[in-house]
């Protein structure tokens, strides 16, 4: 999920194959749901019909959603990466790079997701474990999951305002975000 996620940041290609067209809606809505409150710009075609699938060999970013049938006509395409929701696998062409989140970020977010996702896990090895590790309803974990990605929104993009440039040249100052910075 942290690859995909990444990869939609970074405005990489990226395809979901499923046998169930609710699958492939869910997986794709959750992708956009976690990049809150930032919002994808790109083509988003949750479920794409046969006679369009000459779409995924455009050059622009994507987030798409085939079904598995037609997982022999994704075969050569170069440049995308695939999700396959029903074998649990991401397949990252080894001529995409994915710039995945800076150290401490990626390891705290790691152990925050293992910890809604799994918490029995984070205690197994304690010699006197809490009383109390159960597993959220699933209404709480998908809030605990957003919380999670929100929380590194706000790590991520603390200090921004750094890079904000007024420019005081035209009757009103205009502000800009100085991207290197």
């Amino acid at each position: 999920v942290l690859y995909l996620f990444c990869a939609a940041l970074t405005e990489h290609k990226i395809l979901f194959l499923s046998s169930s067209y609710q699958r492939l809606t869910d997986a794709c809505r959750a992708l956009l749901a976690l990049m809150f409150p930032l919002k994808y710009s790109f083509t988003y075609v949750p479920i794409l019909p046969a006679q369009l699938l000459e779409v995924l060999s455009t050059p622009t970013p994507f987030i798409i959603g085939v079904h598995s049938i037609f997982q022999s006509e994704t075969q050569e395409l170069l440049d995308v990466v695939i999700a396959d929701l029903d074998g649990g696998t991401v397949n990252v062409p080894e001529c995409v790079h994915i710039s995945l989140l800076p150290e401490p970020l990626l390891q705290q977010t790691r152990e925050a997701l293992s910890m809604v996702l799994d918490p029995e896990l984070e205690v197994a090895d304690l010699a006197f474990p809490p009383a109390t590790v159960s597993a959220s309803s699933l209404k709480m974990q998908d809030k605990e999951i957003r919380a999670v990605f929100l929380r590194l929104f706000a790590q991520l993009l603390q200090g921004y305002r750094w890079c904000l440039h007024i420019i005081r040249i035209h009757p009103e100052p205009v502000i800009r975000f100085h991207k290197v910075g």
